[in-house]
């Protein structure tokens, strides 16, 4: 068994944070609308490791852990009308998009703000900062030990 890769997802935590997370202890993410993100979560396994990040919120930042718990399968919001992310052109049959469902591990202690994250130069070949609106992607695991650290 391979070890345990490691990954940055974004959510706006008005919709859903760390916090909803820690409260369902599980929960699916859905929504992704993007072909690369939904590739990268083809890609997730049980068992890896993400960070979970708080996007357009004052600040953003990450705001702690999870553990994706079930691999990638299709997304059902994308075949009910009634949905945001309903999609016209996915059938049950073809389905475009993906979701995978994660496990709350941890609530940082406090926030790594993005404005500190750009500050360190540790991290300036981080997607996050070169792909900004990707809301799924992988992280070193060099990376994810300075930013966990910054966490608490």
């Amino acid at each position: 068994m391979s070890a345990p890769r490691r990954w940055l997802m974004k959510s706006e935590p008005d919709v859903f944070s760390i916090d909803d997370l820690a409260r369902l202890e599980t929960g699916g993410w859905d929504g992704v609308r993007n072909y690369q993100a939904r590739n990268f979560m083809r890609d997730m396994a049980v068992g890896d490791k993400v960070l979970f990040y708080h996007s357009n919120a004052a600040p953003s930042g990450v705001a702690g852990t999870a553990e994706v718990c079930r691999a990638a399968y299709p997304d059902p919001t994308q075949f009910d009308r009634g949905d945001a992310h309903y999609d016209p052109k996915a059938s049950p049959e073809e389905p475009i998009w993906l979701q995978v469902d994660l496990r709350f591990v941890s609530k940082f202690a406090r926030l790594v703000p993005l404005d500190e994250l750009r500050g360190m130069p540790a991290l300036a070949d981080m997607m996050l900062f070169h792909r900004p609106r990707l809301s799924v992607q992988p992280v070193s695991a060099a990376h994810w030990r300075i930013i966990a650290k910054r966490g608490g």
